[in-house]
């Protein structure tokens, strides 16, 4: 049985050497598949969220919102805690079927068991000011 040479390393069989390669490149060849055609999970529309909403009113007008826009209460957008600033979302109010279209432009609600805050123009337009809280489903555009 050959060895390697000492100036590489020490006295490792070239069989077992051998062997070690083709595995290593076998597993690089076959290891590594290529994509298959089709949508991955990660394009995938992510679903809708159904939870709880509240509004917030005129009381916060004029002030800055975690975007740095100044909030004005007639506006559609909404406040929502991780979902990324500038995000489009629609929201149905599950009680009447109504939806709107809004911006993520501040971040809340912080009391528990809301999932998203709307400025008190979504929450007219969804028919949710009298009741002040509504069941309703969040979707990311």
């Amino acid at each position: 049985m050959q060895s390697v040479p000492t100036w590489a390393g020490g006295a490792i069989p070239r069989p077992f050497l051998f062997a070690l390669a083709v595995l290593v490149s076998a597993s690089i060849i076959w290891g590594v598949a290529p994509a298959r055609a089709g949508r991955s999970p990660v394009d995938d529309d992510p679903p809708p969220t159904v939870g709880r909403a509240s509004y917030y009113g005129r009381g916060f007008a004029g002030r800055r919102t975690a975007s740095g826009a100044i909030f004005r209460p007639e506006q559609l957008t909404a406040a929502h805690r991780f979902l990324p600033l500038g995000t489009k979302v629609r929201v149905t109010n599950l009680h009447n079927g109504r939806a709107v279209l809004v911006t993520i432009t501040d971040r809340g609600p912080f009391v528990r068991g809301r999932h998203i805050d709307l400025s008190a123009g979504a929450a007219q337009a969804i028919g949710m000011i009298g009741r002040g809280v509504a069941s309703v489903r969040i979707e990311i555009l």
